[in-house]
């Protein structure tokens, strides 16, 4: 592994938040509940929900091809899902939320760029006003025409009231970088929301479908 990473942020809560109910890209799957697409699961859990420890023994268990799908259902890099899945089995939650971390450092340039170029931009909550949503729509624009894949962004502990504001600072805020600036943040992002994703999956008990793959 690498060692002149930055500081690795704390694993998460496994209840996350959202302002959207856009699912991250993941064709083929209408049976299962929708992972929302950046800003991250609701505050409470589902009615489905079973303990984080149950959903780690089901991935523990599962064969090698419904683990995949089910990481590439939190970040779709097939590299990071097939490494996160070979270690298996973890001992703990925070065991597997940390190798998901690691992994995610360690991808190459173009698992990279592929990962991005999947996610895609979480529109605002349908109550927004008007003005808001349309700021929005011209704000990720404006990003996707600068950089070349969707803006992305962890909004976990933002209070719902002040995400699209937070989303709105962001994009304006790192429009000004430098590509390959702008390329180690959204990375960053990237590992956040990947981590949070499959937290949230083992929170559900992780309804495995092979056509999540």
């Amino acid at each position: 592994m690498r060692h002149a990473h930055p500081a690795r942020p704390g694993v998460p809560e496994p209840t996350l938040t959202s302002d959207t109910h856009a699912p991250c890209r993941n064709p083929g799957s209408t049976d299962t509940p929708a992972i929302p697409a950046q800003h991250q699961g609701p505050t409470h859990s589902p009615p489905s929900a079973t303990s984080p420890r149950h959903g780690l023994t089901r991935f523990n268990a599962a064969s090698s091809a419904e683990a995949e799908a089910l990481l590439l259902s939190c970040c779709r890099s097939r590299r990071w899902a097939e490494r996160v899945a070979a270690h298996r089995p973890y001992p703990t939650v925070d065991a597997l939320l940390a190798a998901a971390d690691e992994a995610g450092y360690d991808l190459s340039r173009a698992d990279l760029d592929g990962a991005l170029a999947a996610e895609s931009s979480a529109p605002p909550h349908p109550d927004a006003p008007p003005a808001a949503r349309t700021a929005l729509r011209a704000a990720h624009a404006a990003y996707e025409s600068s950089f070349g894949h969707a803006f992305v962004i962890s909004l976990e502990g933002v209070r719902p009231g002040e995400r699209l504001d937070q989303v709105l600072a962001g994009i304006r805020s790192r429009l000004g970088n430098e590509p390959e600036e702008e390329r180690v943040i959204a990375a960053d992002e990237l590992r956040r929301l990947a981590r949070a994703r499959l937290a949230f999956r083992l929170s559900e008990g992780l309804t495995l479908r092979h056509s999540e793959a």
